[in-house]
């Protein structure tokens, strides 16, 4: 109602993925982050940490037509040193360059949203100290990222080079809609069924929301160039 009535309302959700831990499958959302998105007039935006949260609020105190839906973690995230990474103003453009490898001419590209943003961190350390050049995109908000290249048609390219097929997209939830972004040559690591029962750090592990997962996948398809 908030979209169809243009009303600029704030909404926060919560509890946003598997990470509910032992509240088991029944309270552990799957859809609802592409649901979201699905909405026409609705910005979703899932912030990766307190800097970016606090960026999504001044985009959602900005709005004069759209309602906003902050979408949040129950567990704690690290915040992350702006001071060695991008500055997270980039928010408002819905997707950026998180870090890069030197010279900005990556192999690899992987893509994380909310909580998982951080283990594409770290997985883009761990690449880069094995001498693989990676970049990490944090994307908190596809709708942003759309308007923003709707009107800036060059941005997209820039971050999401079309020359680097190899791309991982990391999301605890659905992964419906992500190869619009990782392309047919990408992985998107995501949810393909119901959570589980158990504390977050073995529901991470089991569905696969780990450093190594995400290395793996990134050797992946940079093999399958």
């Amino acid at each position: 109602l908030a979209a169809i009535m243009n009303q600029p309302v704030i909404m926060v959700f919560t509890h946003d993925s598997i990470g509910v831990g032992e509240d088991g499958p029944t309270h552990q959302p799957i859809e609802q982050l592409i649901g979201l998105r699905s909405v026409p007039g609705v910005i979703s935006i899932r912030p990766c940490d307190a800097n970016e949260t606090a960026e999504a609020w001044k985009v959602a105190l900005r709005q004069t037509q759209h309602p906003v839906v902050l979408t949040l973690t129950r567990q704690a995230l690290p915040t992350l040193d702006r001071s060695k990474y991008a500055d997270a103003s980039g928010l408002e453009r819905g997707a950026y360059i998180l870090t890069d490898t030197p010279g900005g001419s990556p192999e690899v590209i992987l893509i994380g949203t909310g909580s998982e943003v951080s283990l594409c961190v770290q997985a883009h350390e761990k690449l880069t100290a094995e001498g693989v050049h990676s970049r990490v995109v944090s994307m908190p908000s596809w709708t942003l990222f759309e308007l923003y290249c709707e009107k800036n048609p060059a941005y997209r390219e820039e971050v999401l080079p079309s020359k680097v097929t190899a791309r991982v997209s990391v999301e605890a939830g659905s992964t419906l809609g992500w190869h619009q972004y990782v392309g047919l040559a990408g992985k998107a690591i995501g949810m393909k069924g119901y959570g589980a029962s158990a504390p977050i750090g073995e529901l991470m592990k089991k569905f696969g929301f780990t450093v190594d997962a995400v290395l793996q996948a990134a050797k992946e398809v940079i093999g399958a160039k």
